[in-house]
C-alpha cells in the first residue's frame, strides 16, 4: 500500500481522500467477511427494508474478533501503515469495523452525517477507510470537502428513525442538504472499483445516495484512532455503545479493546 504525500496534503485539506486499487488484492476476502457477518449478524446488526419490500440496508459492526476475513485485512493488508501516514500518527489503534450493504432497488440513502458526534473519541488523528467490494457510481459515498475543519459536528441523528441522536442544542450544527442546496458545498464524490478505498476524517460529513442499481453494492469501513485519542463523555449513549468499558474521560482508549496494529 503506497500513501504519498500528495495523498496526505488532500486528507488534511479536504478530510477525505480517494485511493484507487488500495485494497484490490483482498476483495475476496473481504466479501467473504461480509457474506459471513449478513448470515451470523451481531447483536448490532441492523437492516431496513422500505414498504412494500423494496430493497434492504443491512448494516453491522464490531465484528472483526469474530470475523476471521476482517482480522485478516486489519492485521495482513498493510493498512496500518496507510492509516499512520494519513493521520500523521506514531502509533495506530483499531477503532471498529462496519460493513454496510445495499441491496439492488434499496431507496434508503445513508442520511448526511459525520461520526465523530456519535463516537466516545476525541483528537484530531483519525481515519475511517470505506472500501466497496463492488462498482459503484450513483450509491458511491459522498463528503462535503473541508467540513472535517468546521468549528462544530452537526448534530447527529439516528438512522432509520431519523430523530436526534442527543438534545439538539448550540453545540452542533444543523445537519446539511448539498442537494437542496446546489453549490452551497463542495461534494466529493467517485466512481469506484471494487478495492479502491476513500479515506476520510470522522469530522468529515458524509452521506450516500439509495441504490437503484441493478447489482449490490457492499462495503466494508475500517476506522481507526492515533495518538492523540482519548475517552470523552457525551450528552448520551454513543454508537457504537462498547457496554462496560469502564473509561473515564481523559484516558487512553484500553488497548485489549482497541488494539494497536
Amino acid at each position: 500500500m503506497t500513501i504519498t504525500a500528495e495523498d496526505v496534503e488532500a486528507f488534511a485539506e479536504q478530510g477525505a481522500v480517494y485511493l484507487p486499487g488500495l485494497f484490490a488484492d483482498w476483495v475476496d476476502v473481504i466479501a467473504d467477511g461480509i457474506a459471513r457477518n449478513m448470515a451470523e449478524p451481531s447483536e448490532f446488526g441492523a437492516e431496513n427494508v422500505e414498504d412494500g419490500g423494496a430493497g434492504r440496508f443491512f448494516d453491522d459492526y464490531c465484528n472483526w474478533h469474530r470475523i476471521p476475513e476482517f482480522e485478516r485485512v486489519v492485521h495482513g493488508s498493510g493498512i496500518r501503515d496507510a492509516a499512520a501516514k494519513l493521520m500523521q500518527s506514531e502509533h495506530v489503534q483499531l477503532f471498529h469495523d462496519h460493513v454496510l450493504v445495499k441491496e439492488p432497488g434499496t431507496p434508503k440513502p445513508t442520511p448526511w452525517h459525520s461520526d465523530s458526534p456519535y463516537y466516545f473519541v476525541s483528537g484530531r488523528q483519525n481515519v475511517s477507510f470505506w472500501i466497496p467490494i463492488d462498482a459503484v457510481r450513483d450509491a458511491t459515498l459522498r463528503v462535503i470537502a473541508g467540513s472535517h475543519l468546521w468549528d462544530k459536528d452537526v448534530l447527529p441523528t439516528r438512522w432509520l428513525s431519523e430523530a436526534d441522536f442527543y438534545p439538539a442544542d448550540d453545540e452542533y450544527l444543523p445537519v446539511p442538504d448539498p442537494d437542496a442546496e446546489p453549490g452551497a458545498f463542495d461534494v466529493l464524490e467517485w466512481d469506484m472499483q471494487p478495492g479502491d478505498a476513500v479515506a476520510f476524517s470522522y469530522r468529515s460529513v458524509h452521506g450516500a445516495r439509495g441504490n437503484f442499481a441493478e447489482s449490490r453494492r457492499r462495503a466494508l469501513s475500517l476506522r481507526f484512532v492515533g495518538d492523540d485519542a482519548r475517552f470523552i463523555e457525551r450528552a448520551g449513549p454513543t454508537s457504537p455503545p462498547f457496554h462496560g468499558h469502564n473509561m473515564q474521560s481523559g484516558d487512553p482508549l484500553r488497548e485489549d479493546w482497541f488494539p494497536y496494529v
